[in-house]
Parts: structure tokens; C-alpha cells; sequence
């Protein structure tokens, strides 16, 4: 990718993925892209594009035709718990308890994670303060909404601490102090050396903050680097086009068949 210059190993690194649901009818093709401890990097396409196939083969909930899926170097097959551990998934839709209220979901989280009691609760304390939350430490997941709900999830997996963090589009039901609290928290996870993928279509809050972009279309890697080279790719010269501009440009190409990789 060459987002940003990290040395070592990536938390995550896909080489020649090609997978679906058929070995007949892939939805990826051949897509190979990685995320170093650090970065954050946003997987950007269109409905249907292979966004959510990617995730789920990186989840370890299909298994690739072709190609490799390794997290902190090891494949799924080689060491389960290992594989599973280093990872942290937060959906689009909340998927909460319905008996457990806010607090006692991340006191869960911490012990499946072995965290200390101590570390744990300091670090809940301070999640419930970033997103303000502390006030509905004790409710239900019924008396919350769906914004509430979904800064549960995106609690619960800061909490954890994984070495890789996918993120499905976090941004919406958010209300703008949620948001730059999310932003805080991922920015902090960041410097931590967590590896961070964001699947979003909110797309300037990632040409602002991500390092480095996959641009996906029909199952295929249609663009890859940072935002700026993103631009290029897309052929824009003119200093104000944004990334939205590129998207379009890229797709438009890739539609006619003659896209850049």
C-alpha cells in the first residue's frame, strides 16, 4: 500500500484473495491489500462492491477459493484462538444482549479478554466518559437508540484492545459529539499500534483522517494509497476536487472497463 512507512509485520495482510459465496460466481477477485500496526485504512465501494464479502473473509466466516487471509502473520487454520483474539468486529447494526445493560456488556467483554479487573474498569470509566454514556451504564439495551447502541458495540471493542479493529460504518446514528469522540478513540487506538480497518461511505471523514484507502468495485481493487494518491488515480488534477470526485471518476471507469489499479 505505502499509506504510511511502518516497519515490521501487518496486523493484517490479504494476498490473492479471491472468495463468495460460489466457487462458480466469485465476488472477490484476486484482491490483495494489507493494514500495518497503526494505520488506518478505509475500504471504500459501492453497494455489492465485495465490502462486506472482504469482512467476512477476514472474520474467518468464509473460506477464501483462492489466496490468503493472515492476521499478526498467522492463518485462521494454523491458530484459531490466536487468529480470533487479535480481532475486534463492529457491525453496521447493533447486535446487543437484551438482558445485559451497557456496564455489564463491557465488564463481559473484559473477562473474555482476560483483562485485569483494575485496567478494566479504568478503561470503562474513561470509554463512558468519551462517548457519553456514563449516565446509561446501567440500562437495558431496549430503553437505548440506535446512536446509543452503536456506541456500545464501538466500546466494547475499543475495549478489548485488538490488535485489528473493523469497523463497519461507524459514522451513522452518531450525533456530532459521539462522532468526535469515536474520531478521539480511534485516533488514541491509533497511537496504541492498533490497525484499524473502516468500511464507510462517509467519505470525507476519511480523506481527512484515514491513511490510506482500497477502493473496491464488482469484487476488484479499482484504486489503492493514500487519499492524495487516490486523486492522482483518478485523474484529478484540480486542487479542489475531493474524494468523493475521485470515487465517481474511478467507478465511471471501471464501468467502461478501463480502470487504473
Amino acid at each position: 500500500m505505502g499509506a504510511v512507512d511502518n516497519k515490521g509485520a501487518a496486523a493484517l495482510a490479504i494476498r490473492g484473495l479471491t472468495g463468495g459465496y460460489s466457487v462458480r460466481k466469485p465476488v472477490l477477485h484476486q484482491v490483495s491489500f494489507e493494514v500495518f500496526p497503526g494505520q488506518l485504512i478505509g475500504l471504500i465501494g459501492l453497494n455489492g462492491a465485495g465490502k462486506s464479502t472482504a469482512i467476512k473473509h477476514i472474520l474467518g466466516l468464509m473460506i477464501p477459493h483462492e489466496g490468503e487471509v493472515r492476521v499478526n502473520g498467522v492463518l485462521l487454520e494454523e491458530d484459531r484462538e490466536l487468529y480470533r483474539s487479535s480481532c475486534a468486529y463492529v457491525p453496521e447494526q447493533p447486535n446487543l444482549f437484551p438482558h445485559l445493560t451497557v456496564g455489564e456488556h463491557l465488564q463481559w467483554t473484559a473477562m473474555a479478554y482476560g483483562m485485569e479487573r483494575s485496567e478494566a474498569e479504568t478503561k470503562i470509566r474513561e470509554l463512558a466518559e468519551k462517548f457519553r454514556m456514563t449516565e446509561a451504564m446501567g440500562s437495558l439495551p431496549d430503553t437505548l437508540s440506535k446512536g446509543m447502541k452503536q456506541k456500545v458495540m464501538l466500546m466494547n471493542a475499543l475495549l478489548a484492545s485488538p490488535s485489528l479493529l473493523i469497523i463497519d460504518e461507524p459514522f451513522l446514528g452518531l450525533d456530532p459529539l459521539a462522532t468526535r469522540g469515536l474520531i478521539e478513540a480511534l485516533a488514541a487506538a491509533q497511537a496504541a499500534g492498533c490497525a484499524i480497518l473502516l468500511s464507510s461511505h462517509i467519505l470525507p471523514a476519511l480523506e481527512r483522517r484515514a491513511d490510506g484507502l482500497i477502493v473496491l468495485h464488482r469484487g476488484k481493487v479499482i484504486a489503492h494509497g493514500t487519499p492524495s494518491d487516490v486523486k492522482r488515480q483518478a485523474g484529478c488534477t484540480d486542487a479542489e476536487s475531493t474524494l468523493d470526485d475521485a470515487f465517481e471518476l474511478l467507478v465511471t471507469a471501471a464501468e467502461g472497463g478501463a480502470f487504473r489499479a
